[in-house]
């Protein structure tokens, strides 16, 4: 009967060797580092153990970095960005409160103003209402995070205090029937107890748990980027090592087989190759989804709804500065600080901010690639980055210069001593007046913030999407398979040798 090629070769490797003399202890032939020590059986099975190491350290580089993609995009898009936003909204909520209070007491007992006196308390009870709710999200956010629940824990106990003021302000303004513009002296006492502790107390601490949050996004975003750039080369290089070592070893089994392919090894090595390119593609897509979720996205949502609360403080502001002339310089130089914030003009006072802000702003307008303002509606400019938000941001800049010239209309007619016209002119809804044009402003920040906050949702998706549950799955399974294939693969022809 005709022996094959590889029981020949088995009976000539495993053969007893001929009698002779013992060979000394320092003979290389008995040492692991002698060729003739690697005979076939031997050789066969330590390229297998480092095919089936290489393909388990593939697997887990892979799973550690998809892994904490996928754990970074949770913090990030689900708990601390979303959280910024609900404290930035409640910052919003309780500022418009604190104009909308300050508007009742403008309003005082005149008859001519008890429409806009309605409105006023409907939207004054809406603000209530919302930043009840978004406080106690906020209080549900911070549950694990000390300095999170301390400052929430100050709004939960001051703001119950400021709503009793200004109940005490309205019903000491009822009591008394003011004219417009000129509340009582008590009722204005209340009042600025109220907006003091508003000010001093809950605003301050709103703003500490956004900076809080904001700072996990930042660092968590950094640590991500760092991750997955270091990531993507360690997925490529033992990605390598297990394409190299599938190969070696499918080159031996043909050489001392003398068999063209080995079937179960091909295709673990096309598993191996999919899989590589499947990883880096995941890894490089979590890379994009991130900065596209952070830097393009949430970096506009958050200069906009600092941009946005800071608008309706500028808004009570006005308010305030009408209400209580012993302070109105203070409130003056309180509207300024604010608007530089939302457009920063450097060296501009209330008198050349105007004219200055238009001379940029037409620049700009020239080369959107010019933005000669700072401030949140300057930082949103210099990020543009998705469909239609350049117009949107253009109109919140149209209106925010308009509302501005407004508010210089309201402080001319209260110089010249027109008060009730200021008053009216300041609180009215009509096309053309302040509070009208202030919601030419609100709603295009709106507008403009909805934009990134779609997109920002979107590149969370997208990652949630590609990182989910199926793929894990699916990968763990194709590690699976690939470890049972290459042992199965090699597996016919060790049994040749036993």
């Amino acid at each position: 009967m005709r022996k094959t090629v590889a029981s020949e070769t088995a009976r000539q490797e495993t053969a007893a060797p001929p009698p002779g003399p013992r060979a000394p202890r320092h003979w290389t032939g008995s040492s692991w580092r002698s060729r003739a020590w690697w005979n076939t059986p031997r050789l066969v099975r330590a390229l297998t153990g480092l095919c089936l190491a290489a393909l388990l350290a593939a697997g887990a580089a892979a799973g550690a970095v998809l892994g904490g993609a996928r754990d970074g995009t949770d913090v990030i898009g689900h708990e601390a960005a979303p959280q910024v936003v609900r404290s930035a909204d409640l910052y919003f909520a309780l500022n418009d409160m604190d104009a909308q209070a300050a508007n009742l007491l403008l309003f005082g007992a005149d008859p001519d103003y008890t429409a806009p006196r309605k409105e006023t308390l409907d939207t004054y009870e809406q603000r209530r209402t919302q930043a009840d709710t978004d406080l106690q999200r906020v209080a549900e956010a911070v549950a694990g995070d000390e300095a999170g629940q301390r400052a929430v824990q100050t709004v939960i106990g001051e703001l119950g205090r400021y709503e009793a003021l200004v109940a005490q302000a309205q019903l000491l303004e009822d009591q008394a029937h003011a004219p417009a513009g000129r509340p009582s002296a008590d009722a204005l006492a209340a009042y600025r107890q109220a907006t003091d502790l508003l000010r001093q107390r809950l605003l301050p601490a709103v703003d500490d748990v956004t900076k809080a949050n904001a700072a996990v996004v930042e660092h968590n975003y950094a640590d991500q980027r760092d991750a997955l750039a270091g990531g993507w080369w360690w997925i490529l290089l033992t990605g390598l090592v297990v394409l190299g070592a599938l190969g070696l070893l499918q080159r031996v089994l043909a050489v001392r087989f003398r068999r063209l392919v080995n079937v179960p090894l091909a295709v673990t090595s096309l598993l191996a190759l999919v899989g590589l390119v499947t990883a880096l593609t995941l890894t490089s897509r979590a890379d994009h989804h991130l900065v596209v979720a952070k830097s393009n996205s949430f970096d506009s949502v958050i200069a906009l709804s600092r941009a946005r609360a800071v608008a309706y403080d500028l808004n009570a502001d006005e308010s305030r500065y009408l209400t209580d002339p012993a302070r109105a310089a203070a409130y003056e130089q309180s509207f300024l600080d604010k608007t530089q914030s939302f457009a920063r003009v450097d060296g501009a006072g209330l008198a050349t901010y105007d004219d200055r802000l238009a001379a940029l702003a037409d620049k700009h307008r020239a080369d959107h690639g010019q933005v000669g303002f700072g401030g949140y509606l300057g930082d949103e400019l210099r990020n543009i980055t998705f469909p239609g938000e350049q117009d949107a941001a253009e109109r919140v800049l149209a209106a925010f210069q308009q509302y501005q010239r407004d508010d210089r209309k309201i402080r001319e007619l209260n110089a010249q001593g027109r008060l009730k016209e200021a008053v009216t002119y300041n609180t009215g809804l009509t096309p053309g007046q302040s509070n009208a044009d202030f919601g030419v402003l609100s709603a295009a920040l709106d507008d403009n913030q909805a934009i990134n906050q779609r997109a920002f949702d979107g590149a969370v998706a997208d990652t949630d999407d590609d990182l989910d549950a199926t793929t894990a799955g699916l990968g763990a399974a194709a590690l699976a398979v690939a470890l049972a294939l290459t042992a199965l693969g090699v597996r016919p022809r060790l049994r040749e040798f036993a």
